[in-house]
């Protein structure tokens, strides 16, 4: 490799990793500023979680998209134009006066996040065809992006500590513009020379389905005759589910070719994608509450002890690239996901522990990071590099929507098997009390407010007991998903192909 091409791919990776950083942060460090949010916009509690969704909705919706327009109109373009308009948005973030203009621009900050993460991976597998360069700039990525998702929430705290919630958006603004000048100096341009027309019906329709999806999981509402938007939108999103497979099976170049799922390594891949959220990523928003609520631990400590946690997903993604080369995949993300599965089985067996301290969970949360680190680089290169390279627009958006549904969906779900772990306790508790009342003092434990639930009429000790019985439940429901899609994707590893060719 010459010098010159040696720099260039230098700067390329390092525009990936640095928008990788700010795709990451913009995820993980919100949760971290919500409470002063709630006090200077002002935010109503319903304002706030969408403050937070409206990013991960936007990303979801927009990723299949993006990918599919990089592979049209060339990866380098629509890199930069999503760099620029995150870059945008971020401004206006920081500069949003109400709540309703914050969500606006947190929607909008969300697609330009999209386009880059379907661009990064594009560029990612175009442009590093090395063996040996291609596994080092994927654990790059992997290690960079676990940085920008794992100390979020402690870099959202210190920028709220030592300057204003502001800067926790602002700061990208000039990370945008750096990120913007290592695009034109470092990425090569790349297209699919077959992508000659824009899927817009296919966008549509997967986009909206998405959409529909996520929106009924976060707002969490059962779908009776008491909720006619919520049946509404039930039935608007299946009709789309369905009219985009229609429309799909029907294009010469569709955006989802779903003859890719007839290769059993570009599933198992995403079944890896897909147990990754399951289980160790929707955990992260909920790991604090345990370390403060039931553990007792202060903020700071709670902060500490959360890196246990998120570390080893930053040191271990070039370690599986290098098992990924010598072992294939076949063995290295099924082993990842059953890492993922042991550790929180650690982390249950930890929490009940008498006189459990913070201490007892620690081998639980480095296992389970270590089963991160283990599965996040190698499903998104066994991905792209299971499909033809013109299609890796399509292969990366693939992935990454499979991990951002995936997350939006477990984030709820988990949110209702907590509820319902701590609702069952607190009736072993309290025979007497009605539903009703179960319900309302299961919502407030589960935030962790625990001296609001004693004024209620639960002890301390009984609200600590039934929190950390929902955590249990929690903890047992992400290991058996990892350790099921551990299991599915090394079957399906093991298979030549999974449909007859036509």
């Amino acid at each position: 490799m010459t010098a010159a091409v040696s720099s260039r791919n230098l700067a390329a990776l390092s525009a990936i990793c640095l928008s990788a950083l700010m795709t990451g942060l913009e995820i993980s460090s919100i949760p971290a500023i919500l409470p002063t949010l709630e006090q200077v916009l002002p935010a109503s509690f319903r304002q706030l979680q969408w403050i937070m969704n409206a990013y991960t909705i936007a990303m979801t919706t927009s990723l299949m998209a993006a990918g599919a327009l990089a592979d049209r109109f060339g990866r380098k373009r629509l890199f930069l134009l999503g760099t620029a308009l995150f870059g945008l948005a971020s401004l206006a973030c920081g500069l949003a006066a109400s709540a309703p203009l914050l969500i606006a621009a947190r929607f909008v900050q969300g697609v330009g996040g999209a386009v880059m993460l379907a661009c990064q991976v594009a560029v990612l597998s175009h442009q590093f065809r090395d063996g040996s360069e291609r596994g080092a700039a994927f654990g790059w990525w992997g290690v960079v992006f676990g940085v920008g998702l794992g100390f979020g929430p402690l870099a959202g705290g210190l920028t709220v500590a030592v300057a204003s919630w502001e800067w926790v958006f602002l700061v990208h603004v000039a990370l945008a513009l750096v990120t913007v000048a290592l695009v034109r100096a470092g990425v090569v341009e790349s297209a699919d020379p077959h992508a000659l027309r824009i899927d817009l019906p296919g966008m549509v329709t997967l986009s909206l389905a998405v959409f529909c999806l996520v929106h009924l999981v976060t707002q969490g509402q059962a779908l009776t005759a008491a909720n006619p938007l919520g049946l509404a939108l039930a039935g608007l999103g299946a009709a789309s589910l369905l009219a985009f497979v229609v429309v799909e099976t029907r294009r010469a170049r569709p955006m989802v070719d779903f003859t890719a799922f007839r290769i059993p390594a570009f599933v198992g891949a995403l079944l890896g994608s897909a147990g990754m959220n399951f289980s160790f990523w929707p955990f992260v928003i909920y790991l604090p509450i345990h370390f403060q609520a039931v553990l007792g631990l202060d903020s700071v400590t709670a902060g500490a002890m959360l890196l246990a946690y998120t570390l080893p997903t930053l040191v271990v993604p070039p370690f599986a690239e290098r098992m990924l080369m010598r072992h294939g995949p076949a063995r290295v993300i099924p082993f990842g996901l059953f890492t993922i599965g042991l550790g929180f089985v650690l982390m249950r067996f930890g929490a009940t522990v008498e006189s459990v301290t913070g201490w007892a969970m620690l081998p639980g949360c480095v296992l389970a990071g270590t089963g991160l680190g283990l599965t996040n680089t190698p499903v998104t290169n066994t991905a792209t590099a299971a499909l033809p390279a013109d299609r890796a627009g399509m292969a990366s958006g693939m992935d990454m929507s499979a991990r951002m549904i995936a997350l939006a969906v477990n984030i709820a779900v988990m949110g209702f098997i907590l509820l319902q772990g701590i609702r069952a306790e607190l009736g072993r508790i309290l025979p007497r009390q009605g539903d009703g009342t179960l319900g309302r003092l299961a919502e407030t434990i589960g935030a962790g407010n625990l001296a609001l639930a004693g004024a209620e009429g639960v002890g301390p000790a009984a609200a600590r007991e039934a929190l950390a019985h929902g955590f249990g439940w929690v903890m047992l429901y992400a290991a058996l998903c990892a350790w099921g899609l551990s299991a599915l994707s090394f079957l399906l590893f093991g298979r030549k192909t999974l449909v007859a060719a036509e």
